[in-house]
């Protein structure tokens, strides 16, 4: 079985910064992780490996400095790491993003799962994953929170919903988003950062993927941010006070003056 991981690296959260310019997030100086979610992937890709055995390919698109956090998951024991960077990448959005990602996984050819984290923190759009398996025209699952792969040709899988949780079967080749219940992240082993420090990340472009530059980056996007701002305080607030029972009846009160149907 070959897994195919898609990890974002993305800003530190602590130290998000907005360019009033080009309303994008400001990367230089400030310092990057993988994407937190993508963690649970690496580990659920990882898990099956330990179980039933299989090969971890990881791959990432972005800047030459996104190799980092390639290596990072060599250290945890990915097999091989995949690095999409490109000029013709920059300003992606979600479509352009998955557009280039579903080359990638095109251009390997033998994958069986795919798996990423539910969302990227830095955009929180969830909708990368989706389109990939639409691009792919492949099954996917959301929210997935444990994985099956014992039957051959098939994987079962739980996903998390509102409601509790359902349980699918899907046909293999497929795509799945994970959350955080699939496991917590592994510490990485000497020998496999060793090895990481040394291993080849193979980095595609455009010209290896087979793409036109103008379905990726910018050019490829069918979204723009046009402005970043901060919602504007509404006035008139009120600060309930007392005990819990005291709030509720205060709070009551305030929507029976406010006329609230109903009440």
């Amino acid at each position: 079985m070959h897994i195919v991981v898609c990890i974002k690296q993305v800003p530190d959260t602590k130290n998000v910064r907005i360019d009033p310019d080009t309303h994008t997030l400001v990367r230089q100086g400030v310092e990057s992780i993988i994407n937190p979610f993508d963690m649970f992937a690496i580990e659920g890709a990882l898990k099956i490996k330990d179980q039933n055995g299989a090969r971890v390919t990881v791959v990432t698109m972005g800047p030459p400095q996104a190799s980092e956090a390639l290596r990072e998951t060599l250290g945890l024991g990915v097999d091989d790491a995949v690095l999409l960077s490109d000029r013709a990448f920059a300003g992606s959005d979600t479509w352009a993003t998955s557009t280039t990602l579903s080359a990638a996984i095109r251009k390997m050819g033998d994958v069986d799962l795919i798996l990423c984290g539910k969302q990227a923190v830095d955009g929180d759009t969830a909708q990368v994953g989706p389109e990939m398996a639409a691009l792919l025209d492949v099954p996917y699952a959301t929210f997935v929170k444990n994985i099956d792969t014992r039957e051959s040709g098939f994987v079962k899988v739980v996903r998390q919903t509102d409601e509790g949780t359902e349980v699918w079967r899907l046909q293999l080749p497929a795509l799945m988003t994970v959350i955080k219940e699939l496991g917590e992240p592994r510490v990485p082993s000497l020998r496999h950062k060793m090895r990481a420090k040394k291993a080849e990340v193979a980095v595609w472009g455009t010209a290896e993927l087979g793409l036109d530059p103008n379905s990726t980056g910018l050019s490829g996007s069918f979204t723009q941010v046009v402005r970043v701002f901060s919602p504007q305080r509404r006035g008139n607030r009120i600060q309930l006070e007392g005990s819990i029972e005291n709030q509720v009846e205060q709070l009551f009160q305030h929507l029976k003056k406010a006329r609230v149907p109903g009440l």
